[in-house]
């Protein structure tokens, strides 16, 4: 793979001429990420982690269940302030149910289920995922969401003692497995993984983008946590990996779950030090190239940037904004 001197040109991905100056600005479908933190960070409610160890959790009041179907989709109704999940009224924890945690005395539930057309006689608009709908729910069904994909993700992928291959038992309203020969218990557990937007120090910054993105695609950098890696390091071995760059001045930034299956994304900033020459790995990444704040504002770069409810638009979004400066 041959690559120019300091990445691919702006002759190598033109803007295309169809697009309105608008459009170019902020592509169509990818607005400003808004809010102090990434949107699938956001939390409104208690997970209540003790009452997971009682003979009843919910303390015997109804409680609010959000059905989840095997392709992380999940039942919402379009309202006058936009999406809302819809909830199943019950009078009591379903068999099953995994606890959420409750919001102004209301205790939350999720199951894994098959999709309907209503929710307990109430219409459902559409199943839709976090990347549909994460960055318009209010911070309530956010942080449900959230979580529930998250641990029900878990719970499909980890039915086996990773120590004596034995099924495990559930325990704690969904938040232990145990290993009915050994008796160990299993908790759920995320991948860290960091990731970075690379500048110059000054106006200038690095985007790329992987073959399966859709066309004209790019984003900051990232890649997973190696075993006995610090995030930082993690940082640093990414870049270089990805695009043969030297960077120092690692800043963390902020960090949001993504459980896609179960990543915890560790957002960082850091400086390109030395030779800005790219050099990018075939493996990972199909084109990158310095975009300047100029370029983007004026719709002079990618076709498309990556969507609000991403730590990716957070982090761009707020150094476009200069606040890393």
């Amino acid at each position: 793979m041959s690559v120019p001197a300091g990445g691919s040109t702006p002759a190598d991905n033109p803007p295309p001429a169809d697009r309105t100056a608008a459009e170019r600005a902020w592509p169509e479908g990818t607005r400003d990420s808004d809010g102090a933190v990434p949107v699938l960070s956001r939390v409104a409610h208690d997970r209540a982690h003790l009452s997971r160890s009682l003979p009843d959790p919910t303390g015997g009041r109804p409680v609010r269940v959000l059905t989840v179907d095997g392709k992380r989709t999940a039942p919402v109704t379009e309202g006058p302030t936009g999406p809302r999940l819809v909830w199943d009224e019950q009078p009591e924890l379903p068999l099953g149910a995994v606890y959420l945690g409750e919001a102004d005395g209301v205790p939350y539930a999720a199951v894994r289920g098959e999709r309907a057309l209503t929710v307990n006689g109430r219409p459902v608009d559409a199943w839709a995922g976090l990347r549909e709908v994460g960055a318009d729910l209010g911070d309530l069904d956010a942080g449900l969401l959230v979580e529930a994909i998250g641990i029900l993700e878990w719970h499909e992928r980890n039915r086996f003692s990773p120590v004596s291959g034995a099924a495990t038992t559930i325990e704690r309203h969904g938040w232990v497995q145990r290993d009915p020969e050994t008796g160990i218990e299993v908790f759920p557990r995320t991948d860290p993984a960091v990731i970075m937007l690379v500048h110059d120090g000054g106006d200038r910054v690095v985007l790329g983008r992987q073959a399966v993105w859709p066309p004209g695609r790019f984003s900051i950098l990232a890649g997973f946590v190696e075993p006995g890696e610090s995030a930082e390091a993690a940082v640093a071995r990414e870049v270089a990996e990805e695009v043969g760059l030297r960077v120092s001045d690692i800043r963390y930034v902020g960090s949001q779950p993504w459980p896609f299956p179960q990543s915890l994304m560790l957002g960082f900033i850091a400086r390109a030090d030395g030779d800005d020459t790219l050099r990018l790995d075939p493996d990972e990444i199909e084109e990158a190239r310095w975009f300047t704040r100029a370029e983007l504002r004026a719709g002079e770069g990618p076709k498309a940037l990556p969507p609000p409810v991403s730590i990716a638009r957070h982090i761009l979004d707020r150094w476009m904004a200069g606040d890393f400066d």
